[in-house]
């Protein structure tokens, strides 16, 4: 049994966007039938869903904001903020466990239990601002488990990767002035939700740790890899983290539904490997991966599993 974990549950599938919605609750059943059968969900660490509590997931969300969400779904709407964020009557929970479980992963990984570890959770949550929900984003994974991570474990500098082929609006403005969280993002431009320009580097504080790589249409495995390779590796350089994240979106794939990257099954390997290897250098190995975006049920479980087995990968 390795020291990576993962956290891949049925749970999470109970979150119902409805029909022809393409965040769908098969993009994990397909991942789970993927990684079982091909043997890598019994090399790792099987950690449990945890809910955030309403104290964790207003360490970066508006209190009235948790609120609005927990009542918007119990009270039977279809939709909340946005027409692309569909929810049901358990989607506050579910979008509670995705975000706690991303967290305890972090924990496990801050506190040496584990060395790394990846999150199958949905709903995702980079798009998701301090008080709105939007592309198919309830509440920011990844910005809730970056501050608790500071606040509750004692971690310094906080790199966050997102490799989504759609720019993480929600997680650069959340920290786009605080100079102890790095965000990085290479993703397609023009593109939902329009944000991310190079131009875009952060403020007051933070500016200079905001580093947006935007990659034309029809960008392939060389452009994309050489965002990840020569800017991410530049930025940790500069930053040196204590702890990295990654947004690990698979929509940058060349079969996805909604964009126009040409990127292979093989670069996110690749691209995983040099996400490793930062980490190893600059934050004694501790980093985790939480999904994001992908769409293509084929081209997402495939990549998944590649990205599992480069973390698995001794040495």
């Amino acid at each position: 049994m390795s020291d990576v974990g993962l956290v891949l549950d049925p749970v999470f599938e109970e979150h119902d966007t409805g029909p022809g919605h393409p965040e769908r609750p098969e993009r994990l059943a397909r991942i789970r039938a993927s990684l079982e059968s091909v043997g890598l969900a019994a090399r790792v660490r099987r950690v449990e869903p945890v809910e955030a509590t309403e104290d964790v997931l207003t360490l970066v969300h508006d209190a009235s904001y948790v609120a609005r969400v927990g009542e918007s779904c119990s009270g039977g709407a279809s939709v909340l903020d946005s027409m692309d964020t569909a929810i049901c009557p358990v989607s506050a929970r579910i979008a509670r466990l995705a975000a706690g479980s991303v967290l305890e992963l972090c924990r496990r990984v801050a506190e040496g239990e584990l060395s790394r570890g990846f999150a199958a959770v949905r709903p995702p949550g980079h798009h998701a601002e301090r008080d709105l929900a939007m592309g198919f984003c309830l509440f920011n994974n990844v910005a809730v488990a970056a501050r608790a991570l500071q606040r509750l474990q004692g971690i310094g500098r906080v790199l966050i990767a997102d490799w989504d082929v759609h720019h993480g609006n929600g997680t650069q403005h959340i920290f786009e002035d605080d100079p102890s969280i790095f965000y990085f993002s290479c993703h397609q431009s023009p593109l939902y939700p329009g944000t991310g320009a190079a131009s875009e580097q952060g403020r007051g504080k933070g500016l200079g740790t905001t580093l947006n790589l935007p990659l034309d249409p029809g960008s392939g495995d060389n452009e994309f890899l050489e965002a990840i390779d020569d800017g991410l590796r530049q930025a940790a350089e500069s930053f040196e983290p204590d702890f990295v994240l990654l947004s690990a979106g698979f929509d940058a794939h060349r079969s996805d539904p909604l964009a126009q990257l040409d990127v292979s099954t093989e670069a996110f390997g690749k691209a995983t490997r040099v996400v490793r290897e930062i980490a190893d250098r600059h934050a004694g190995g501790r980093w985790v991966s939480v999904l994001e975006g992908g769409y293509d049920l084929d081209a997402l479980s495939e990549a998944v599993s590649g990205h599992l087995a480069e973390m698995l990968r001794d040495g």
